[in-house]
């Protein structure tokens, strides 16, 4: 969804609101898809030298936890204030992801805050053990095993490494 900023700056006196779905469900967010299409308000507020953005997003995600491998769901929520002036739109420079003659990519916008608010770590829970490197259980599950101090390493080329920590 696109926004042309330029008119807006030059003579709005009225906010603008609007509502949309922004579907990124084929953006690569590196560990972690959107469950559905991201729910977003986007509003623009006149001022005296430009105008106030504010953009709203709730959006759901399912990824695995980094831990113990178990796929969990998580809603996120926020909220991003922009001020922007004309002069702003015409820097090549310009924070916000703007196409030629002003027009602000919304769906865009919207990828750049998730990928700013989401963690790159995700944990189902912030005590998880994770997994038993011997047996490949969770650990929280009731893995029984017993590693043994002076047992080998699965990589025989690791031996000298054993040998510098012992």
């Amino acid at each position: 969804m696109q926004f042309d900023l330029r008119p807006f700056l030059e003579n709005a006196r009225v906010p603008c609101k609007t509502h949309f779905l922004a579907d990124l469900s084929q953006a690569d967010f590196g560990g972690y898809t959107l469950a559905a299409p991201a729910e977003c308000d986007f509003s623009a507020t006149p001022t005296a030298d430009g105008a106030a953005l504010l953009l709203c997003v709730k959006a759901q995600i399912n990824a695995e936890c980094a831990r113990c491998l178990e796929p969990i769901q998580r809603e996120y929520a926020f909220e991003r204030e922009y001020l922007v002036r004309m002069r702003d739109v015409e820097d090549p420079d310009f924070e916000l992801p703007c196409q030629e003659k002003g027009c602000l990519d919304l769906e865009e916008l919207v990828f750049q805050e998730l990928i700013f608010e989401v963690p790159t770590v995700l944990l189902c829970s912030t005590d998880c053990q994770g997994l038993c490197p011997i047996c490949g259980k969770k650990k929280a599950a009731g893995c029984t095993c017993q590693p043994a101090d002076n047992a080998a390493p699965a990589d025989a080329r690791l031996s000298i490494l054993k040998q510098l920590l012992s």
